[in-house]
């Protein structure tokens, strides 16, 4: 009986390590859904060349914005994403977790449209989609149906996601008290190469994240999110396109007409 025992408390063991290690590997992060929403959209001036009314302007506030914390920069960062709907691009996810020995690692693609919000098809290890939107977090199946029960809706994460939804909105709009009440930044460089730290500055929201870690030149190319515990999930983002007009299967996704 000893024996059975130790036994079945083996398999119960590793059974609940795999749930953990399949649930951190395909959870969306919050922290990586705030950075995304604040920072994933493309500047279009660089990226297109077009509004060059603004250009000198920027070029300049660029030049001066280098030092640690200026808030010039990140002021012209918030005017370029104001400028275009939306973004498609490829991701690497590395997830460096306490409780795991290996790094967790997924690819696949993401769609940010500021109307609508974010798709994460997610291809490797396995295939599964997940849209997130004012309402909350909803997960879609290979059939393009939402799983029953996945919606984040009637959950207390729908208020996150919501508010995160809002933030982001705020934000591409070039609004920035929505990200310096949560946040204290600090931005370097310029608008063709620029690193962006975010510090929490609120308790509640400290309680979880570290820090959010950015980089990129005309679209946002690395993502580096510490939370409190130490786990750090970095995102590399690839191949990234403006998007100024969603397909029909895409407003599918979305749930518009």
């Amino acid at each position: 009986m000893g024996t059975l025992n130790r036994m079945s408390c083996g398999l119960a063991v590793g059974a609940r390590l795999r749930v953990a290690r399949v649930a951190a590997l395909f959870a969306i992060p919050m922290a990586a859904v705030t950075a995304l929403a604040m920072l994933c959209a493309p500047f279009a001036t660089a990226a297109t060349g077009t509004n060059t009314t603004g250009t000198n302007a920027t070029s300049a506030n660029a030049t001066a914005a280098q030092v640690a914390g200026n808030p010039s920069l990140v002021a012209t960062i918030a005017a370029h994403l104001a400028e275009l709907k939306g973004v498609r691009a490829q991701f690497k996810q590395t997830q460096t977790l306490a409780a795991m020995r290996e790094p967790l690692v997924s690819t696949g693609s993401l769609l940010f449209y500021r109307d609508r919000g974010v798709v994460w098809e997610i291809d490797t290890p396995y295939r599964t989609t997940y849209v997130i939107g004012d309402a909350g977090v909803n997960e879609v199946n290979a059939n393009g149906q939402r799983e029953k029960g996945a919606s984040a809706g009637h959950s207390g994460g729908a208020q996150g996601v919501a508010q995160v939804s809002r933030m982001m909105r705020a934000m591409l709009g070039g609004d920035l008290s929505a990200l310096y009440t949560q946040f204290n930044v600090d931005a370097r460089g310029t608008t063709a190469h620029w690193q962006m730290q975010l510090t929490p500055n609120q308790p509640q929201l400290a309680q979880s994240i570290r820090s959010l870690q950015m980089s990129g030149g005309a679209y946002l190319q690395t993502l580096r999110i510490t939370l409190a515990s130490g786990d750090v999930t970095q995102i590399d983002f690839t191949g990234s396109t403006a998007v100024n007009a969603l397909t029909p299967a895409e407003r599918a996704l979305f749930g518009a007409s």
